[in-house]
């Protein structure tokens, strides 16, 4: 193993302890409780005044790159204390910036060893088509279920250039911060009929991926 290995494993052996000692530190202090309450959340927000909307950014960002901290609860109160629209701009912006920094922090520290071994047993048709792996991330950004942080990170490990992963990403997440910035600003306005359509849709995004899913198989199928 060479230097610049060398140092690359110290790097990722740092910040993943690092990760686990920020996420310890959440808990203990009880940060993870307040990230879980949307009520003492939007509090916290409203306090803060005009640099509200920074710390929505900076924390829906700093909790995609620290994988085990939720974003979803900050979302619904950004639409809670924002509207409709500059609550799903702020989630955007947030989830965007986190996902960028979680595909750089991996393509940086682990593409290269990746690269060097799984490629060499993968398929290139399959890891090398950037076609299929930006329908991988839109398709997995549209299921809520699927760890919005862990495709990121996995994302950075492909072969997927930044420029497409950036619109893949953009084009998946629109969809779902507006449903939950939707849903956050209806639960402050007490709309429960409104609270229902959100609730649909957002079930409708999460069905989106196996439906798609289908809908290739069985083209793939008729085709042959």
């Amino acid at each position: 193993m060479n230097d610049h290995a060398v140092k690359k494993l110290i790097i990722f052996v740092s910040f993943l302890l690092l990760t686990i000692f920020v996420f310890i530190q959440t808990m203990e202090s009880g940060l993870l409780d307040v990230l879980k309450n949307q009520e003492r959340l939007s509090g916290i927000f409203k306090e803060l005044g005009l640099i509200g909307p920074v710390a929505i950014i900076s924390l829906i960002a700093f909790a995609i790159i620290i994988t085990p901290i939720p974003s979803a609860p900050v979302a619904i109160v950004s639409g809670a204390l924002y509207g409709h629209t500059f609550g799903t701009i702020y989630v955007v912006i947030g989830a965007l910036l986190g996902a960028l920094g979680a595909f750089m922090i991996s393509r940086k520290l682990g593409y290269d060893y990746i690269n060097k071994k799984l490629h060499q047993k993968m398929p290139e048709k399959i890891l090398g088509s950037q076609n299929t792996l930006m329908m991988i991330v839109f398709v997995t950004r549209l299921a809520p279920f699927i760890s919005f942080d862990v495709i990121s990170y996995a994302a950075g490990l492909t072969k997927l250039t930044l420029l497409r992963f950036t619109l893949a990403t953009l084009m998946g997440i629109i969809p779902i911060s507006f449903v939950l910035a939707h849903l956050g600003s209806e639960v402050e306005n007490g709309e429960i009929e409104s609270i229902v359509n959100a609730l649909l849709l957002l079930g409708f995004f999460t069905l989106m991926p196996l439906i798609i899913k289908k809908l290739t198989t069985n083209s793939s199928e008729g085709s042959k």
